[in-house]
């Protein structure tokens, strides 16, 4: 098999996973390394292995991949990496409002970001870097945004509307992280809440009120802030009055993400059942931090099925046309 095929191949299985990120940006980089190289260095098996980027696991893939073999390690991680769940719902998926790109604290550029996407049949994407407040994630600020703007959407085409947004965080007054003026440039807004997060239940409900009534906001994201698996551990859920919150969102036409990753599964099965009884709009985002990631809309399609979410009601099943009007 193609060897840069077989490292790129291992990287997605690795991020889906939510493996070390550095293991899997590893295999990318090799995939990198081995596409500039001419036949000659890709031959001799000791040039290849002194090039940069290529270390003792990569170099064993690619030396098994031009034998004709198929990787020993690519083949344990497609015995172990479960496969992608499908759904009725999931195939009726045609977007992602919230991915992160290395502008934050993403793995990779957009244009890798967005080919992935592409890859997935999506018909768009909005990449939602951090804000500045967001430190430990690089968070953009707002000249940075300015600059991140014409770069995403020069990825679209052939078929992905890749859309200008950001992950703005919800500070303590409910303000939202970043300048307005710039906020109006943008095509998708996720708000979500990233510090305090065991704030006393009215405050927080306040907060998360304010930055919902925000006419820049589009979705809420994993409103509770919760962890339930994975290597960061646990995480209990802010406490906050849901169906007040949820009300709010009804009102001002904020989708109520369903945040796809795992390790989140937020909100829980019981807060969405209070969303759907306010008359919530739904978002079903992988929030991926690498590009094997975005393949994780199947365990948000699955939650929001399970819970009974029509699909008429979630806006990642709308077409871009209809995405771009109900997000204006």
């Amino acid at each position: 098999m193609d060897a840069a095929e077989a490292l790129l191949e291992i990287a997605t299985l690795l991020e889906r996973e939510r493996a070390s990120r550095y293991r899997a940006k590893a295999f990318r980089q090799a995939a990198a390394v081995i596409a500039a190289l001419p036949p000659e260095i890709l031959g001799d098996p000791t040039r290849l292995r002194a090039q940069k980027g290529i270390g003792d696991s990569t170099f064993e893939v690619i030396r098994q991949a031009q034998q004709g073999e198929t990787p020993a390690y690519l083949a344990e991680l497609r015995g172990v990496v479960a496969p992608q769940r499908q759904s009725a719902l999931r195939a009726r998926l045609k977007g992602d409002l919230h991915s992160h790109t290395e502008w934050s604290d993403g793995t990779t550029p957009i244009e890798t970001t967005a080919a992935a996407a592409r890859s997935l049949g999506h018909e768009y994407l909005a990449i939602t870097d951090h804000s500045p407040r967001l430190r430990v994630a690089r968070g953009l600020s707002a000249e940075r945004l300015r600059e991140q703007i014409p770069l995403v959407r020069a990825q679209s085409g052939d078929g992905l509307a890749v859309l200008a947004g950001i992950e703005v965080d919800i500070l303590e007054d409910g303000s939202l992280d970043q300048e307005p003026a710039l906020l109006d440039e943008l095509d998708v807004v996720v708000a979500s809440v990233h510090s305090k997060l065991r704030m006393d239940a009215g405050p927080m409900t306040r907060r998360m009120l304010a930055a919902v009534a925000d006419p820049h906001v589009n979705v809420l994201g994993h409103c509770t802030g919760r962890l339930v698996q994975g290597e960061r551990g646990t995480r209990p859920p802010s406490q906050f009055d849901a169906r007040a919150v949820f009300a709010a969102c009804a009102e001002h036409g904020v989708a109520v993400e369903i945040n796809a990753r795992p390790e989140r599964q937020d909100p829980p099965d019981e807060l969405i059942a209070v969303a759907l009884d306010e008359g919530c709009l739904f978002s079903i985002d992988s929030d991926a931090h690498a590009p094997g990631q975005l393949s994780l809309l199947d365990h948000g399609a699955e939650r929001a099925e399970a819970a009974g979410v029509p699909p008429e009601r979630i806006v990642t099943t709308w077409g871009i046309d209809r995405l771009r009007a109900w997000a204006t």
